[in-house]
């Protein structure tokens, strides 16, 4: 799939999500990215064989306190991981589904959430 194609899926997704959670989130960018650089790898450590199909990185919604944003904050990011996802995927609705899937997972990190209560709560 062509990269400007996956990122117009990306924005949909985004677009898609219910108001409650848009109406949330602020100082966040979503990009997409082919793979994760080898520092944020080594930093996860993830075994070899696991993909990586998004990160979050930012300060968490939960843990911003009344000092959040008095200054110049660069905005919380989310990457989507293309190659990755794709790797996972045979069909373009497939890849609209992992990428919702992925989006809704990093978006749990923003507001604070653990990988286990993600899958808890079904992502």
């Amino acid at each position: 799939m062509e990269f400007e194609k996956f990122e117009e899926i990306a924005e949909q997704a985004f677009a898609s999500l219910p108001d409650f959670f848009k109406s949330k989130i602020e100082n966040v960018e979503v990009v997409v990215e082919d793979v994760p650089s080898q520092e944020d790898l080594k930093r996860l450590r993830l075994p070899k064989h696991d993909l990586l199909l998004g990160l979050y990185k930012g300060i968490p919604y939960t843990e911003r306190g009344t000092w959040y944003g008095m200054n110049a904050t660069l905005p919380d990011r989310i990457t989507l991981y293309r190659l990755n996802i794709e790797q996972l995927c045979r069909t373009e609705k497939d890849v609209e589904s992992k990428i919702y899937e992925v989006l809704i997972h990093e978006i749990g990190h923003y507001f604070g959430m653990s990988d286990k209560e993600i899958h808890a709560a079904g992502y």
